[in-house]
């Protein structure tokens, strides 16, 4: 920013004032110019204004070319901040202010496709910046001219006469309606999405990618893509249908040998004559599309004069009809380029003698009947109007339709004639439907003229103001055009003889265009401006289809498309230019307009349904960002514009439109398996937003039936110092349990400060994420900080989840080593979590010896996964099993359900009921009950219990220096401990007060004496452990903790998994350590281990 400033006397610019930067340090801020005295004087100075250069993306890839926050103008001293925003200084550090925010946003170009001169970038120092040329068009030339030449095509000029002599006025009426009103809403909806914010070049692709996200682009794009180039192809086919059959039929490469030969020779010569044209084409756009934009105004041109000639023909023909008369055999119209007269006979010489038509229907010269055809003997010849005028009433003939079958002859309907039977052999001489018509067909062959709405949205970078002329340009050219089809519909019905108009190439008026029967002054008009204006619509598909592949390449988003992103210097898309060519080849070898235009229909139809898709999710969703200028749309419009686009794909071809929908399908499912890296802020991931809002507040409705309970998963996980999950096979077991399905949430906790730590939860959130990746884990990740790991779990345990979508099943892993920890906060913590899963009603799972568990990637070809079902709780372990059973590891695995018999029970009976309620729960398992006997508790037992009991009051009653706690360990040394390893859940928050090994202190005669005492009856204590006996509730839980080890070690010793009910902890903390010896010893000599804890609800059932 500059300022005038008054410069010091000992400056080194002499003057009274002089422009400096502010962020010189030795002046005074004086006023802002323009209007500077530099003395005495006074001079006007433009405005200046720092212009950033911001990195244009290409279209492909166009992201919001304004830097909203950009830390460049930090650091540039303290004096940079105005004096008024000193309180925003530290928000200023990172945040531009609002004034050169503004100056960027300004100075926002929108990129033309292909055009480098807007990709030029600016010097840094300001003094060779190039202005590039502003958006000049205006609605008028950019929008409404470009659309209505882009929407008359070929199809008025070539069908629309036919498709009103076989569809009928009323019905050609429905149908034009019908694609008028699917375009007419297809452009509302545009408008409002074109309106919404600023559009590049790009036109439908950019707006639906943008609205509805790479997949739904990339498909639509794609179908547009193909939609454009078999449009260029059909408009090439239209050029040499005119050229061969109008202007110069004899250029015909190929004949027909026979009289029934026609039409393939005629196919034959659109192929070669139409890869000749497309050759020429291409090569017209790739040497330079400056030429063809030159001469779009002069086809313009053509086209306008064309339809107003016909306007000129239908007036002059109320007074004065041309003479085109018409050769009727009875009532069937004969075919009347092979004869001259209408007439049997004709009189030459005051003789009669046969004419050309006698000779063609009876093979001889002379007036013999012998081998005459009976058609032709039976009914007279006769000549009707081919244009009998708009006043002559005909319309009420023509209102009804006329379909045909293939091969069947054009009759006129109460023409007086006898219905006899001809000659096979003489059908070439009548005029003859060449394909079988119906509604469904012309809706098909009739959509293509009402296309080329997104005229005016791929210009958009051009136009002075897109968000005004795009909707105002393009619904003038459809109500314009729809005008001009509407009333030329009439003018058809109105004018034209219902045999004329059924004859698709004007076989009975002498091979003229039909339509140019009806112009003034002369039917050449039509012919030559039909000609030009089909070929400008071929150069134009071919010019703006490679380039809309070229930005699709460009996006990567379809990655084996890359390399039609690259071009020629300029910019110009040579290679998806020859691949476009190559794809019009294949329309051009199809050869029947017929057959090309209901494909590209498919198409079109596809876009403009997606199009109005884009509209109607945007505006269900009143995202905060749909903020269109134009304001006359709706969602009911856009959902009538969609099933119109729907019902019409189905009706003119339900083969072809089912294509096309897989086409879209295959190239949907392609970009999202190739993973989209592009997040455009689209109205899918809306949709989805909503849609779990929906379901979310529907399943808070109530809690979910027995029949629909799963496991959705907690998984605590441990981080180790560097970030990285210690036990990963934790979320090996957890995506076994879920095969993909239902809801996983991995947490975990580190102990800390939020506001220090937070990059470091980000950084173990990320970790997380990378091995669920790994282990195949599809969930969601969440990372609580917290001053202890015990408070974060209980966090995690309480918060997790979001409303219906909770977590019902916590997955702790064990604490290993909590034996030979000096640390009792390890065991304490695991305790601690049994005892808040227990107090939130959810079940646990404690997987015992995690690290022995396979991996994915693993094999269980045999084996057994054994059910210990000592204790009811909910159905927990009939389930589990069979859900492991879904995944590949397990799927071969047997499965066999214990249970366990006292003395009083009839453990026959108990076999039979426990299978009965396996069957109803619908689960093969092998059953086998358990007696277990009253025994005496043996010494082993006693002595256990006795040493656990020990060493909890030896730990309990001091703390011991470090010398001290490996003498007591010494003295109560556990026989069955293993190897030291790491505990789980290691808390590093201290319980109670640190005692540090060395004590600094001042020394007095009583605090001497206190000590000697304490360090007595310390080891006093020691001596009255030896003598300690063991508490009896202690011993029984003992036994039955051996006792049942004994028999399931017995029986599962070789099980692949052994699932067990977990005992509760005590009610009393005093007994914790016990309880964790009680676990150990339950589960001792069994490798892997699964400890089930209910949530005290029923989660099976024996109900469908």
């Amino acid at each position: 920013m500059w300022k005038t400033v008054r410069t010091s006397q000992d400056g080194a610019c002499p003057g009274d004032f002089m422009l400096q930067n502010i962020n010189c340090p030795r002046v005074k801020l004086g006023q802002e110019f323009p209007g500077v005295a530099f003395r005495g004087h006074l001079h006007s100075f433009p405005k200046l204004m720092e212009i950033t250069s911001s990195s244009h993306a290409s279209h492909g890839n166009h992201k919001e070319n304004s830097p909203f926050l950009n830390s460049s103008e930090a650091g540039k001293g303290g004096d940079y901040y105005d004096r008024n925003l000193a309180l925003f200084e530290e928000e200023l550090d990172i945040r531009p202010k609002v004034s050169s925010l503004l100056g960027k946003l300004v100075n926002y170009t929108n990129l033309t496709q292909g055009v480098k001169e807007h990709e030029e970038a600016e010097s840094t120092d300001g003094s060779k910046k190039k202005v590039s040329k502003s958006p000049s068009m205006g609605t008028l030339m950019g929008v409404y001219l470009p659309c209505m030449q882009n929407i008359f095509g070929v199809i008025l000029f070539l069908r629309l006469t036919w498709m009103v002599g076989m569809a009928g006025v009323l019905q050609s009426f429905l149908i034009v309606l019908l694609c008028c009103c699917c375009t007419m809403l297809t452009t509302i909806s545009m408008s409002a999405i074109a309106t919404n914010g600023v559009v590049p070049a790009g036109g439908s692709y950019f707006m639906i990618s943008r609205s509805l996200g790479p997949e739904f682009g990339g498909a639509v794009g794609l179908c547009f893509y193909l939609g454009t180039t078999f449009a260029g192809a059909m408009y090439i086919l239209g050029a040499i249908e005119i050229l061969l059959t109008y202007i110069v039929p004899q250029a015909a490469i190929f004949h027909p040998s026979g009289a029934h030969d026609a039409s393939s020779a005629m196919l034959n010569n659109m192929r070669v004559y139409g890869t000749v044209f497309l050759i020429l084409m291409a090569v017209v756009v790739f040497v330079g599309v400056k030429y063809v934009n030159k001469f779009a105004s002069l086809f313009l041109a053509c086209v306008v004069i064309s339809i107003l000639s016909i306007y000129a023909g239908a007036i002059k023909s109320i007074f004065d009809p041309p003479e085109f008369p018409i050769c009727m055999l009875g009532n069937r119209t004969l075919s009347r380029d092979q004869f001259d007269v209408c007439a049997k006979t004709i009189v030459k010489d005051n003789i009669t003698v046969a004419s050309k038509l006698w000779e063609l229907f009876c093979h001889s010269t002379n007036l013999t009947t012998e081998n005459c055809d009976e058609y032709f003997l039976m009914n007279n010849v006769s000549e009707i109007a081919g244009i009998p005028g708009a006043a002559s009433g005909i319309l009420k003939d023509n209102l009804w339709s006329n379909y045909l079958e293939k091969g069947e002859i054009l009759e006129k309907a109460h023409h007086p004639s006898v219905d006899v039977a001809g000659q096979k052999n003489n059908l070439h001489l009548y005029v003859l439907s060449d394909i079988a018509t119906s509604f469904m067909v012309l809706v098909g062959i009739f959509f293509p003229s009402v296309t080329g709405i997104m005229a005016g949205s791929n210009r958009s970078g051009d136009l002075k103001d897109a968000q005004k002329s795009i909707p105002v340009g393009t619904i003038l050219a459809i109500v314009t055009t729809s005008l001009v089809y509407f009333s030329c519909v009439l003018l058809f019905g109105a004018c034209i003889e219902g045999v004329v108009l059924r004859d698709k190439y004007g076989d009975a008026v002498n091979k003229n265009l039909v339509v140019g029967t009806l112009s003034w002054p002369s039917p050449w008009v039509i012919v030559i401006g039909s000609f030009f204006s089909t070929c400008g619509a071929g150069l134009q598909s071919l010019t703006g289809a490679p380039r809309l592949l070229q930005a699709i390449a460009k996006d990567n988003i379809i990655p084996f498309l890359w390399v039609f992103g690259h071009g020629k210097a300029n910019g110009e898309p040579t290679w998806a230019l020859l691949l476009t060519a190559l794809i019009a080849e294949l329309g051009i070898l199809i050869a029947s307009l017929d057959m090309v235009a209901p494909i590209l229909s498919m198409f079109f139809l596809m876009c403009y349904l997606f199009v109005n898709l884009a509209c109607a999710v945007q505006t269900l969703l009143r995202t905060p960002n749909w903020r269109p200028r134009f304001k006359y749309y709706h969602w009911a419009l856009s959902f009538l514009g969609m099933s119109i686009c729907l019902a019409l794909m189905f009706i003119s071809s339900w083969y072809y439109a089912l294509v096309a929908m897989l086409i879209a399908g295959m190239i949907y499912k392609y970009i999202e398996y190739q993973g989209a890296e592009k997040e455009w802020g689209d109205g899918i991931r809306g949709l989805s937003l909503s849609a779990a809002r929906y379901a979310l507040l529907r399943l808070e409705e109530g809690p979910p039936h027995t029949k629909n309970w799963r496991p959705q998963l907690l998984v605590l996980l441990k981080l180790d110092e560097d970030l990285h999950v210690k036990y990963p096979r934790l979320l090996t077991f957890a995506s076994q349990l879920k095969a993909g399905k239902g809801l996983t949430i991995i947490g975990s906790v580190i102990q800390g400060n939020f506001l220090e730590t937070y990059g470091e939860a980000q950084a173990a959130e990320q970790t997380i994420k990378n091995m669920m990746d790994i282990e195949k884990v599809k969930g969601f990740c969440q990372v609580v900080v917290a001053n202890k790991v015990r408070e974060g779990i209980a966090h995690l345990i309480q918060s997790c989840g979001l409303g219906g979508m909770k977590h019902n099943t916590v997955v702790l892993g064990w604490p290993y080593g909590w034996r030979q920890s000096e640390d009792p906060r390890s065991w304490k913590t695991f305790i601690g979590t049994v005892r808040c899963t227990t107090a939130a009603h959810l079940a646990l799972l404690v997987p015992k010896n995690v690290s022995f568990y396979p991996s994915n990637h693993e094999r269980y070809n045999e084996g057994n996964i054994d059910v210990w079902w000592i204790v009811h709780d909910g159905g927990m372990l009939m389930l589990l099993p069979f859900l492991l059973k879904q995944h590949k590891v397990w799927r071969k695995c047997k499965m066999r359900i214990f249970t366990v018999a006292q003395m009083d029970d009839n453990s026959i009976q108990m076999k039979k009921d426990l299978a009965t309620f396996l069957y109803q729960l619908r689960i093969e398992a092998e059953v086998e009950v358990v007696e277990m006997h009253n025994s005496d508790i043996s010494a082993y037992t006693y002595e256990r219990t006795l040493m656990m009991e020990q060493r909890s009051q030896m730990l309990r009653q001091m703390r011991l220096t470090k010398t001290e706690r490996e003498r007591e360990a010494q003295l109560v040394k556990d026989r069955h401990s293993i190897a030291r390893l790491e505990s789980l859940y290691s808390d590093e928050e201290d319980e109670g007060d640190p005692v540090p090994e060395n004590i600094q202190m001042t020394w007095t005669k009583e605090k001497c004496d206190a000590e000697k005492r304490n360090r007595g009856s310390a080891v006093g204590s020691f001596r009255d452990l030896i003598s300690i006996k063991p508490n009896q509730s202690n011993v029984r839980r003992m036994h039955t903790a051996v006792k049942l080890n004994e028999v399931i070690v017995n029986r599962s010793h070789d099980a692949r998994l052994v699932l067990l009910n977990m005992p509760g902890p005590p009610k009393n903390t005093d007994g914790d350590e016990n309880y964790m010896e009680f676990l150990e010893v339950l589960t001792e000599g069994l490798e892997r281990v699964l400890l089930v804890r209910g949530g005290g609800r029923e989660v099976i059932t024996i109900y469908s």
